[in-house]
């Protein structure tokens, strides 16, 4: 029984030491604001000619339990997960891991300063969130005809 323990003791050890070398040397891209190890939504940041688009992905989560908003070149996804494992589900029932984030979380992206805040639409469909922000007129690709 003692080695079983030992083992998971020194494993968890194992985990915060990669958490710790993961956030010394993660190379994060600057835009993405608040991240860590294990934040949560986990994020997809992608842009096409005409827009930049976010997916969060947010297992759990119903569309009236999100904010998504715009201020200052920052956009925010705030929400609220509920736990799948509550006391209500018994009282024998004891949970000896927990792995799936439950409770309030916030993740702030930094936009590019071509995205237009004055046109946003999110959606969200089985679990992801997508936003998608419009870059301005200005910014999009355009062809020149030479002459």
């Amino acid at each position: 029984m003692r080695n079983s323990y030992l083992q998971t003791d020194l494993s968890s050890e194992f985990d915060r030491l990669q958490q710790q070398v993961a956030s010394l040397f993660g190379g994060l891209p600057s835009s993405l604001r608040s991240d860590r190890y294990g934040s949560f939504p986990k994020l997809n940041v992608g842009t096409t000619d005409d827009a930049i688009e976010i997916v969060a992905f947010v297992p759990g989560v119903k569309s009236d339990q999100l904010d998504v908003s715009i201020d200052k070149g920052l956009l925010t996804i705030s929400g609220q997960r509920e736990a799948s494992f509550t006391k209500e589900d018994g009282d024998d029932a004891r949970r000896y891991a927990q792995e799936r984030y439950a409770g309030s979380f916030r993740r702030t992206i930094e936009l590019p300063p071509n995205a237009n805040p004055d046109q946003v639409t999110a959606r969200c469909t089985n679990g992801c969130l997508m936003v998608t922000i419009a870059k301005h007129e200005a910014s999009k690709p355009r062809a020149i005809t030479v002459q």
